[in-house]
């Protein structure tokens, strides 16, 4: 076995990190204007809260609705704790009871049975105490249930809304990966803690502090014995745990490596066979997994003493009172059913303690969590839709005419990047940009989609104010054909019908004509009714791009905005392409997006761009006879 199909092995076996790389658009973004402090992943993130105080007064803020059904809780885990800790006592009535009678009958010379008055009525009130506390244990363990998944759905709700207001300056500064994991393990494991974790704690504080009251009530000397042992348990605890956390961070970044390099071979296999490098991949991925494998055999050690060393200390201090609590029944001081009930109390309180800790350090991390959340919830939204009464102004039909005037922008408020951008682009024609990367193409293009707001001046449609209009309407006037060519999981009528989910089958077919994807489309298994998905290998990034340009046809949109749409296909494809998208523009104000100056010399009017800022504009004829940038950059083309 060589070292790639190793790679592949270990890829299938691994649940491959969803969408980890951010999101590029090929021109200055938030990432290369300082402005992607966001971007740390979710292994770097704390696990301890910043803030807990703050974190659980808005949490319990937003629990408001919920609050009667954690009140039920804690009215439960009272009761439960109360029969609870009352059982023990209640078995050393039992047991003395019994004892008791066993004993005169033994001296009466009688055989003893157990009747309502000789220990029977003791047994089923006894019996009576256990049923209720499981009642109860039953009720706060439904209703936190509820209170913790009500709560998940609240704040996945707010998530999912909060999303659709967030500006594309988050989504570029943010991976989606993280994006995800906050929405969806963040609060699964908040969820899961509030269900265990914090009602553990709960009922371990109070059935701890009522079986400590009550050893001090049967013996103050066995309770003193008990606590020295005890805080013995929790100082090893609280050492081990730290030193888990530690290993668990380790262990779970050796984790991510491995998964990024994994990922990255199986991603890369083509160049790695066309290097030879299967062996050196294979032998970083080996290294990798080993170092994972040592981490993990460290941690897993530890986890696995901390448990049964606290067992020893405990069952040591299980020895000593037993010692100790012989000595006091041979003197009298002490009955039977009290000495078997500390037993229980012992029990009860020994294995809460030596857990609390590990149960701290999980609330913790499921607070952390909450506050990645939260995070995202207070992030800075976009601008508010303009009121209905401003909205109306809009003309209709649109007409196609894009001015601006005097616009800045920065993708970071100390970084500008446009200083003062003034174009119109009339109705009906062709506005090409060209520049090199970064120069601030596509922040053009968002920037007259409200992707990104201004930050002075002003871009108007048909003499209206885009901030003046919903983005809906604003965008519904627009048809994007991306350089990156993006399919849905889905049918290619589907795919095709993204923009017109109401289109007929007729409509889809002569959209994809019009955009000479009809012939290879007809070839696929099922036609039309083919499923593809954006991974998928059986279609070539050529045919995407047609499906995405059919896409933009079919919605028949005023404005069109094509972004390096011909640049996946070759060349007789592209002549095609170019014929049928000339017969689309036609009519409709078009903005492209060129780095092949070839397609775009019949331009209405080229815009050259250089750090953001238009340096030269004109037609094709009259910026070559200004002899500056456009005419340099066409003679490193074409001479």
């Amino acid at each position: 076995m060589n070292g790639l199909d190793q790679v592949e092995q270990l890829e299938e076996q691994m649940v491959r990190e969803a969408a980890h790389a951010e999101e590029t658009r090929g021109e200055a973004s938030p990432a290369s204007t300082g402005g992607a402090d966001g971007a740390r992943s979710d292994d770097d993130a704390p696990e301890v809260p910043r803030d807990i105080k703050r974190t659980v007064a808005r949490l319990w803020r937003e629990a408001k609705d919920q609050h009667w059904r954690f009140v039920l809780v804690l009215i439960s885990i009272v009761l439960y704790t109360g029969f609870s800790v009352a059982a023990p006592a209640f078995s050393a009535r039992v047991i003395d009871i019994l004892w008791a009678n066993i004993q005169d009958a033994f001296a009466q010379g009688r055989s003893f049975t157990v009747g309502w008055e000789t220990g029977g009525r003791a047994i089923v009130v006894y019996l009576a105490v256990w049923t209720l506390a499981a009642v109860f244990y039953t009720v706060q363990c439904f209703v936190m249930a509820g209170f913790a998944e009500r709560l998940n759905l609240s704040l996945r709700n707010k998530l999912a809304a909060k999303m659709n207001r967030m500006p594309l300056a988050f989504f570029d500064a943010h991976r989606p990966g993280e994006v995800v994991s906050r929405a969806t393990n963040d609060l699964d494991k908040m969820s899961e803690v509030l269900q265990t974790g914090l009602l553990r704690l709960l009922m371990a504080i109070g059935g701890v502090t009522g079986a400590v009251v009550m050893m001090f009530v049967y013996s103050p000397l066995l309770a003193c014995v008990f606590l020295a042992f005890s805080l013995l348990s929790v100082l090893v605890t609280k050492l081990t745990a730290r030193r888990n956390l530690e290993l668990a961070a380790e262990r779970q970044k050796w984790v991510g490596h491995l998964t990024g390099a994994v990922e990255e071979a199986y991603s890369g296999r083509v160049v790695i066979r066309a290097f030879n490098r299967e062996r050196q991949s294979s032998e970083e991925i080996h290294d990798l997994a080993q170092k994972l494998a040592d981490s993990s055999r460290r941690a897993d050690f530890l986890t696995n003493a901390t448990g049964p060393a606290i067992r020893f200390i405990g069952r040591l201090s299980q020895v000593a009172i037993a010692v100790i609590g012989c000595g006091m029944l041979i003197a009298g001081q002490i009955t039977i059913g009290i000495f078997q009930a500390f037993f229980q109390y012992i029990n009860q309180a020994s294995e809460p303690l030596t857990q609390m800790s590990m149960t701290i350090n999980t609330l913790q991390s499921a607070l952390a969590s909450v506050e990645r959340v939260f995070d995202i919830l207070d992030e800075t939204e976009i601008d508010p839709e303009p009121a209905p009464a401003l909205a109306a102004h809009v003309s209709r039909p649109v007409q196609g005419r894009i001015d601006f005037q005097h616009v800045r922008f920065g993708y970071a408020p100390d970084k500008p990047l446009m200083r003062d951008v003034s174009f119109t682009a009339e109705p009906g024609q062709k506005i090409a940009i060209v520049g090199a990367t970064g120069a601030g193409k596509t922040t053009l293009i968002n920037l007259l989609m409200r992707f990104y707001e201004v930050d002075g001046g002003h871009i108007a449609l048909d003499g209206v104010d885009t901030r003046q209009m919903d983005r809906g309407e604003l965008r519904s006037n627009f048809g994007m054909v991306l350089q990156d060519a993006w399919l849905f999981d889905g049918t290619i009528a589907e795919n095709i019908a993204y923009g017109k989910p109401d289109a007929t089958r007729d409509e889809i077919e002569c959209a994809a004509r019009a955009a000479h994807v009809d012939f290879f489309v007809r070839t696929m298994p099922h036609g039309y009714d083919t499923h593809v998905a954006n991974d998928a290998e059986n279609i070539s990034q050529g045919q995407r791009q047609l499906l995405t340009i059919a896409r933009a046809m079919l919605c028949d949109p005023k404005i069109l905005i094509l972004d390096e749409a011909t640049s996946s296909v070759d060349t007789r494809t592209e002549q095609a392409i170019v014929r049928a998208m000339e017969a689309l523009m036609h009519g409709r104000t078009s903005f492209v997006i060129a780095h092949r100056l070839s397609t775009i010399v019949d331009a209405d009017l080229i815009l050259v761009m250089e750090a953001g800022t238009i340096i030269e504009q004109g037609t094709h004829a009259e910026l070559l006879a200004a002899d500056g940038a456009y005419a340099e950059l066409y003679r490193s083309q074409f001479m």
